[in-house]
């Protein structure tokens, strides 16, 4: 009876695409959303299709000759809703969804695939200038301001002689004024690092021993909070972000999560205590946070030291045979979530009961 008084994950709506799927975002204040992937002749797709009346209406097709691996709206203002992707080739392109026949703005942002793209600053989401980070195999992490062509606002890269790896994933978060702001990365190596754009320094940096597929902070508006970095290994990280300790870092617990690699976690945006993962073996699984009843202590040498909490399962579902690629939570609509999978299927998702918790 417990977990029938849980959250319930409902697979809505199902539809299979003749391509493969790889990123799904929901276009803000409306019932639309988009979902972006690769044609089997090598070139890009972006689809965009309306929830109504219980079913899928199709919009639009919008062609790239690249395929188109990630996106955001989130550099972009609530009247605008401009998307920003990036492609296999490395090109940075934002598109205006109502004539995107030619991009709003295009660099070359890097020599190699884009794997991932966050922005901050737009849609009342943070502060400060708009921006966007990419995070590419050619193992650089560049910031960009759309205002500006051609040229990054910062890179973050290895130096000269020193190894590349491959950045999987990239987030905005500390985003509370128009000062500071910070960006999380995560690399195929288990690699992790935050910097401090501010004063463009590496603030933390850490090794999960597995390659880190997707990292997210609970809110990028709010002073740092949490940050959770999910692993190939079935495994995720939650840190505590707010205690630094000089040698000790953030605390942070450990979670085996499902049976296969953990391809996605996304906060709920009504509640950051609560986010979803997305496995290999096609599970999604709804977790909440449970702070402790003190989030720092001082040690015996006068050090503090964060005391991290603990998570609950709150519900799974398996909804693809295949690995969950991409999950979107719908901004407007609190439960509500589109998914796409290896299985080249999109799925809109409903969550109960979540303002119960």
């Amino acid at each position: 009876m417990e977990k029938l008084s849980n959250p319930q994950i409902i697979c809505h709506i199902e539809k299979s695409v003749d391509y493969s799927l790889f990123d799904a975002k929901w276009i803000p204040c409306s019932a639309k959303f988009v979902v972006m992937g690769s044609r089997a002749r090598g070139t890009g797709i972006i689809q965009i299709y309306e929830v109504s009346s219980g079913e899928l209406k199709h919009i639009k097709d919008i062609e790239r000759s690249n395929p188109v691996k990630c996106g955001t709206f989130n550099a972009s203002s609530l009247r605008d809703r401009h998307l920003a992707v990036g492609d296999f080739k490395g090109k940075l392109n934002i598109y205006d969804l109502e004539d995107p026949s030619i991009p709003l703005y295009t660099t070359v942002a890097h020599n190699d695939i884009i794997n991932a793209i966050a922005g901050v600053a737009g849609l009342n989401i943070g502060r400060g200038a708009p921006e966007l980070v990419t995070g590419s195999r050619d193992g650089s992490v560049k910031v960009w301001d759309p205002r500006q062509k051609n040229r990054p606002v910062a890179v973050m890269e290895p130096k000269q002689g020193e190894t590349r790896r491959d950045c999987w994933t990239v987030a905005f978060g500390n985003s509370y004024n128009s000062e500071e702001r910070a960006i999380a990365a995560g690399y195929d190596n288990g690699d992790v690092k935050m910097f401090d754009l501010r004063t463009m320094s590496l603030k933390w940096e850490s090794n999960l021993k597995n390659g880190v597929c997707s990292i997210e902070y609970d809110r990028s508006d709010i002073p740092m909070n949490k940050l959770v970095a999910t692993t190939l290994e079935g495994k995720f990280y939650l840190f505590d972000l707010k205690t630094q300790h000089p040698k000790k870092g953030f605390t942070y617990l450990v979670e085996k999560a499902h049976k296969s690699t953990v391809w996605m976690v996304k906060h709920l945006p009504q509640n950051r205590e609560i986010f979803a993962t997305g496995g290999g073996d096609g599970t999604l699984c709804l977790w909440k946070y449970n702070y402790p009843e003190k989030r720092k202590q001082t040690n015996s040498d006068g050090i503090e030291q964060g005391i991290i909490g603990s998570v609950s399962l709150l519900q799974n579902n398996s909804v693809s045979t295949q690995p969950i690629s991409a999950l979107d939570w719908s901004p407007d609509k609190q439960g509500l979530a589109i998914c796409t999978s290896f299985d080249q299927c999109l799925r809109v998702i409903i969550t109960t009961k979540l303002n119960l918790m």
